[in-house]
């Protein structure tokens, strides 16, 4: 990393206002919420007495009502204000996981898990804008600060689920549910109301009327088939390696930060060498081979090839977003939102069916073996060529990590 870009990070966290600090800090606990529940699964399954498909459907809840609500939650900031959207969401997410502590069923707990991802459509989706509009040092260091929070709740949510689960697998819901609850109040008190602000409105449907570009189509089904490989590796792995919630929460810890590395610091890199287009077709193919890697039926294998696979999601989460926003003359949140929906969905079926997929084929690694194929799929979609030239760069306000949720 240049000396330039070290001095753009430092000044990212300069004289920041509060409530630039207050909305970071909500966004990690936000972030937390996605690998927060990995440590605990197998400790959810024994208490609820569920099997592993049911227990996986925990993510599927999660990223099935989040992605619908994503095509909502433009037209909601645009008509309420960013921050009644940004406090209905944490509301709703201190609410589920208060409820997620206390839910006597795995039925319960999916539910209260959809509720989640509702809350937390709202509030990532809307955190960004705060945080950019409210910034000092322009929007690039603002994104900066966005991508920082990502990376620390990716970092922190399976080390928090891994100590609390330790105790009880309830204890990770409620923690959240608590410090959820003291970024609520921050918010309510700190952020300023945009009540009497002009806001250009959003319709409904103008996510998906851009993804008849057919750019932006290809690439965000190739994201979908990437992120279905990503939740293999995030929801199905814990089953395989078996281990106590603290060791799991320590793997998925060193996972997450090597997402927050690469996708910081080494994805502009790639991205200035090959283009973001080609070099998202070479890391997602890398990731096919990983997805072999994986399907190894040897635990420190397995471990090794989880930590490095958040290296390269990390490139990938900044070189996807970088090629949705450059590849489509649509408005970026438009476009982003249309991007989203695509991406998530694939995560979301490949959360309900990862499970299934092993029983069959009769395999634990048979997930990871589906999973490399169709990373060869996204890899072949990348790799058509576009009639549009491919630049060399990545646009600071379309490195937008946070925004994948």
């Amino acid at each position: 990393m240049s000396a330039e870009h070290h001095s753009s990070l430092l000044d990212a966290v300069k004289g920041q206002p509060k409530q630039v600090w207050i909305t970071a800090f909500a966004a990690v606990i936000a972030f937390m919420g996605i690998g927060l529940v990995d440590p605990i699964l197998l400790s959810i399954a024994k208490g609820l007495d569920a099997t592993p498909s049911q227990v996986t459907l925990l993510f599927s809840s999660y990223l099935g009502v989040q992605v619908v609500a994503m095509l909502v939650t433009g037209a909601a900031s645009a008509r309420f204000g960013a921050k009644r959207t940004v406090l209905a969401g944490l509301a709703l997410i201190v609410v589920a996981t208060a409820l997620c502590s206390a839910a006597g069923s795995i039925e319960q707990l999916v539910g209260l898990r959809a509720v989640w991802g509702l809350g937390n459509a709202f509030f990532i989706a809307t955190a960004l804008s705060v945080i950019v509009g409210a910034a000092t040092g322009g929007q690039s260091g603002a994104i900066l600060l966005y991508e920082a929070a990502l990376g620390v709740g990716l970092s922190v949510g399976p080390l928090l689920g891994a100590l609390l689960g330790s105790i009880s697998w309830r204890g990770p819901f409620l923690g959240t549910a608590i410090l959820m609850a003291g970024a609520l109040v921050l918010c309510a008190v700190f952020l300023k109301s945009d009540k009497h602000e002009q806001r250009a409105p959003i319709k409904l449907l103008d996510p998906l009327r851009a993804l008849k570009h057919t750019g932006l189509l290809r690439t965000s089904v190739a994201s979908a088939l990437y992120t279905a490989a990503f939740f293999a590796v995030l929801a199905w792995s814990p089953f395989v390696l078996g281990w106590s919630a603290i060791a799991v929460g320590l793997v998925f810890c060193g996972w997450g930060l090597c997402v927050a590395v690469a996708g910081v610091a080494l994805a502009p890199r790639l991205a200035a060498r090959l283009g973001e287009r080609h070099a998202a077709a070479a890391a997602v193919f890398g990731y096919a081979v990983l997805m072999l890697v994986l399907a190894v039926p040897s635990k420190p294998v397995l471990v090794a090839g989880i930590i490095v696979s958040g290296l390269v999601s990390g490139l990938l989460n900044t070189l996807f977003t970088g090629t949705a926003m450059a590849i489509s003359d649509a408005p970026r949140p438009v476009a982003s939102a249309g991007y989203n929906f695509c991406r998530w969905l694939g995560g979301a079926v490949a959360a309900t069916l990862v499970g299934h997929v092993a029983e069959w084929f009769g395999s634990p690694q048979a997930p990871f073996i589906a999973s490399a194929v169709l990373c060869v799929v996204a890899g072949a979609l990348l790799s058509l060529r576009e009639k549009t030239a491919d630049p060399h760069t990545v646009p600071r306000e379309a490195v937008l990590v946070g925004e994948e949720f």
